[in-house]
């Protein structure tokens, strides 16, 4: 625990105007970032007597080993920069709201050429227009269905659009009149965009134009007795009035405005949003937060309105904004979101009428998501204490494993080897920082060694990034960042490590966690380029300086690879493993981070030390969250083999050439039909290709000369030779996971993956 007076600037220091400030921890992590309209006087309330502060202040500033500020010229671009480095360095004491579920929107993506109206999910996309959000799915997709009648947009993914362009059929939608069907062009591309912004006229409110216009059409026809007519459009009228029945007015001035309530105690608060477009509740949200710093309700207030506005412009920023209370001082607050729409906003208090009935309204059901959210934690959180208790118990340690990392190695018969490195902290999955492995060090099936060469590289990265900020004195221990057991040539050591989606679910529905918005195994950048030379001093990838590739980014306090340790380390597998993994901390020189093994088949802890291993109960809540830990590595770790192994059965000798992307691949696919007429071509016929010139070809033809042709194919119910069909992937068919397993493999090795 620091004092704060050891980092506390000297009187004069610091600057009496406005501007943001950064505390950060002996890790140089930055744990705190503020804004002050004056810097001097905001600051002078850190350093005051420990007693007179907030518990969580008090806790904030004792954690804190330094403190930084940057000077600005305005109030609003001190506002706008602690949004940004709230964004960028995720300081753990601040106030970060967290949805409390992953809000659907309707969507119209305008930037397509038909426009397509469909269910939407996560980070908007530019040039996608999003009304919403909804509470259910199922309500989009009922608004939708009526709205069609009148309104017959396209809803059909580009697979089916382009399925029915080239069978000149469109899909049922286009049979029963709920679908224009510009796959079959039916309708021109102008049209499809009109009737697509009529759509969104709709949506956003401008209701009364359609349903007179619809009216007046409907007389007309019964006038000229063109009753089945009349009849449509009546039926149409009545589907578009039932369609607004689900939005009851609220506001009978046809108000854009977002109205925002808090509910709060101690240690949580809740945020709900009410979204009103045009005097109806078009969308409804909440967030849920810790309060880990003594905040006021305006407060609160102003870091809501920057995670509901921060990355929004234009119309998605409301005439008006209620709120429970102003932010202090509000002009800046006011001045950002004109900035952020482009014209005046009105944030205001609601005093009477109306909007103050629709306030409490809000405000009862901020009430309500907080009891129902403390209602839920109370249980989860005493349920994962009694867990890392039961473990710290089972395994003799001297505290709760806080940080637990697990380890897990998944191949097929030797092939394609990696693994995967997965977090818990404080019992719940930390998926920004999983990372996953290649193992090139050897070749061939070997869990043990696997495991070794993993530990060694993870932690032998930890140590570097500890010497780099002089936690670590080299003398102590000489030996400790020599990899002795590595294979000489290191080179082939590289990490894949990737990072998924923070916070996203792992359920296909929001799947796309994995970071990443991207699915849930995707993972982060590459972690490529293991050391030039295991016996170096570090040991530790480098960058074009020489400064080690892990932990931070230049001291700048952004969270990295590898930076933090554990307090217990967890491999998927029985003696052998666990021994293999405690030797590479051994040889580390690492003595105070526990290590156990959990095996499958019984579901028994290995220690290393010890001859007989720890059998927990079945009902212990300790051993339900080591297997859940287990069983997230092998799951993230054999998602990554298979995708290896299918982008390893799918490459063919073009994958080899450099600089030739897939667009050129297929051209010349395309031109000759396949690999082996490509082959026997000559460069001047491959130039003939678009987009080939003659140095492309050359290098094409010559790798394909050193490529050696693929065994002609045999039918093995005639014993014909059959012709090479070098261009298509290998006959494959489906093992137990879904996964392809080559024609020719032995039974034995089908399913057989770790």
């Amino acid at each position: 625990m620091a004092d704060p007076s050891s980092y506390r600037p000297k009187p004069g220091q610091i600057p009496d105007t406005p501007g943001v400030y950064r505390f950060r921890d002996e890790h140089r992590r930055v744990i705190y970032v503020g804004k002050a309209k004056s810097l001097r006087q905001r600051l002078a309330n850190y350093f005051q007597d420990l007693a007179s502060l907030h518990p969580r202040t008090r806790t904030m500033v004792t954690t804190a080993a330094s403190v930084e500020w940057t000077v600005v010229s305005t109030e609003v671009e001190a506002l706008q920069l602690e949004y940004s480095w709230i964004k960028e360095y995720d300081p753990r004491f601040n106030v970060k709201y967290r949805d409390d579920k992953s809000y659907p929107y309707l969507a119209v993506t305008m930037n397509e050429e038909f426009p397509r109206v469909q269910v939407m999910r996560g980070h908007k996309k530019k040039g996608v227009r999003y009304f919403g959000p909804y509470g259910h799915a199922w309500a989009i997709r009922d608004t939708v269905d009526l709205l069609l009648r009148v309104f017959p947009v396209r809803t059909c993914s580009a697979g089916v659009f382009k399925n029915a362009t080239r069978t000149g059929r469109p899909c049922l939608l286009g049979y029963i009149g709920k679908c224009s069907a510009p796959c079959v062009d039916r309708i021109s591309p102008e049209d499809h965009r009109e009737l697509a912004d009529e759509f969104c006229d709709f949506m956003a409110g401008r209701t009364g134009t359609y349903l007179r216009r619809l009216e007046k059409q409907m007389m007309e026809a019964a006038e000229e007795m063109e009753y089945e007519r009349a009849a449509r459009l009546r039926d149409d009228i009545e589907a578009l009035k039932k369609a607004m029945e689900k939005n009851a007015v609220v506001l009978a001035d046809a108000t854009d405005a977002d109205l925002i309530a808090v509910a709060e105690d101690e240690l949580e608060a809740a945020v709900q949003i009410f979204h009103v477009r045009g005097g109806r509740v078009r969308g409804q949200r909440g967030w849920v937060t810790d309060k880990v710093e003594d905040v006021t309700t305006g407060a609160l207030v102003e870091h809501a309105l920057q995670q509901l506005y921060g990355e929004e412009t234009g119309d998605a920023v409301p005439k008006e904004v209620l709120v429970p209370a102003l932010p202090e001082p509000v002009e800046p607050v006011q001045e950002w979101l004109a900035v952020r729409r482009g014209s005046n906003v009105s944030l205001r208090i609601p005093q009477r009428g109306d909007k103050k009935a629709l306030m409490e309204t809000v405000q009862r059901n901020a009430q309500q998501a907080l009891a129902l959210h403390k209602t839920k934690r109370a249980s989860d959180l005493t349920t994962r204490s009694r867990a890392l208790e039961e473990i710290a118990d089972a395994l003799d340690l001297d505290s709760a494993p806080l940080r637990i990392e697990c380890y897990d190695i998944s191949h097929l018969q030797g092939d394609d080897v990696v693994a995967s490195m997965v977090v818990f902290e404080d019992g719940l999955q930390r998926k920004s920082e999983y990372r996953r492995f290649q193992i090139k060090g050897f070749a061939g099936q070997d869990d043990v060694r696997s495991m070794h060469e993993v530990i060694t590289r993870r932690f032998r990265r930890y140590l570097a990034e500890k010497e780099r900020t002089g936690e670590w004195v080299e003398d102590d221990t000489p030996s400790t960042l020599t990899d002795t057991s590595a294979p000489a040539d290191t080179s082939a050591l590289t990490d894949a490590g990737e990072p998924t989606n923070a916070g996203a679910p792992t359920d296909t529905d929001t799947a796309a966690h994995m970071g990443n918005g991207a699915p849930a195994d995707s993972g982060a950048p590459a972690d490529n380029g293991a050391p030039a030379d295991v016996g170096a001093s570090t040991g530790a990838e480098t960058d074009g300086d020489g400064r080690p590739i892990n932990g931070f980014k230049d001291d700048d306090g952004r969270p990295r690879k590898f930076a933090y340790p554990p307090q217990l380390v967890v491999v998927d597998g029985g003696r052998p493993q666990v021994a293999a993994a405690k030797r590479a901390l051994d040889e580390l020189g690492i003595d105070d981070i526990a290590v156990c093994g959990l095996a499958k088949r019984l579901e028994e802890v290995w220690l290393p030390e010890d001859d007989d291993p720890v059998v927990l109960p079945r009902t212990s809540e300790g051993l339900y969250l080591l297997q859940r830990v287990r069983d997230e590595a092998h799951r993230f770790a054999i998602t990554y083999q298979r995708t290896k192994r299918a982008k390893r059965f799918r490459s063919g000798p073009l994958d080899d050439v450099p600089g030739l992307g897939e667009t050129r691949k297929q051209a010349l696919i395309k031109h000759f039909g396949s690999v082996k007429k490509l082959r026997s071509a000559t460069i001047e016929q491959i130039q003939e290709v678009p987009g080939i010139g003659r140095k492309t070809a050359e290098t094409i033809a010559a790798a394909l000369a050193q490529a050696a042709p693929a065994a002609p194919a045999v039918n093995t119910a005639t014993g014909e030779i059959m012709d090479d069909r070098e261009d298509e992937a290998p006959e494959t068919t489906a093992d137990a996971s879904g996964e392809p397993v080559p024609a020719g493999a032995p039974d034995d090795r089908r399913g057989q993956e770790r």
